[in-house]
């Protein structure tokens, strides 16, 4: 009876441990991300500067460029919720635009050893005499992932870019991005030369 007992266990777990299995292949969980809570878009104008006014997010908030104290007209708009900062400088044209074009083309390239490709949208305002050009540089360690360029073509000429006090990963960033990439464009529509 000892040796029947043992038998019946033995093929009750033999048949357990193979009626259990089946072809099911094992598939990891893909990495997640924290989910983002984005809040209401809502803008107040920035009137204080002496060349220029524009809107921006009143969930960010605007501080003097810390890196060069001297230019008075030089400020960031600080995203303190998403570690971002938009840094825009501003400098009065005397006949040197090209400088200047040339200069805000440079600063991009920079950035175009880490891009796998380059966008640009242009802005032509006739009415409020603002032109320019955004760039959108697309890929996974992206410092910079949007930069752009303002100007009248005569008097003023602003530069601005996008940067993020975090590791580049543009993948994970790109929900903040493109919310972001929203109101660099109200600041544009909205941006008024004095």
């Amino acid at each position: 009876m000892n040796k029947l007992l043992k038998i019946t266990i033995g093929l009750f777990c033999f048949i357990a441990v193979f009626s259990s299995c089946d072809n099911k292949q094992y598939q990891p969980k893909p990495k997640s991300y924290f989910r983002i809570d984005f809040p209401q878009k809502e803008y107040v104008r920035l009137d204080s500067m002496n060349y220029y006014s524009f809107e921006y997010p009143v969930y960010s908030k605007i501080t003097p460029d810390y890196f060069s104290p001297q230019e008075k007209e030089w400020v960031n708009i600080e995203f303190p919720s998403h570690r971002a900062t938009i840094h825009l400088s501003y400098k009065t044209v005397n006949n040197n635009l090209k400088e200047y074009l040339e200069d805000s083309y440079y600063m991009m390239t920079k950035h175009l050893s880490r891009a796998i490709g380059i966008r640009d949208s242009v802005i032509n305002d006739k009415e409020r005499d603002v032109y320019g050009l955004i760039y959108f540089l697309e890929g996974e360690g992206v410092a910079s992932p949007l930069q752009f360029y303002l100007t009248d073509s005569v008097e003023h000429f602003m530069r601005g870019s996008l940067y993020f006090n975090v590791r580049t990963n543009n993948d994970s960033l790109a929900p903040v991005i493109n919310f972001i990439t929203d109101d660099i464009r109200h600041l544009i529509e909205t941006l008024e030369w004095k």
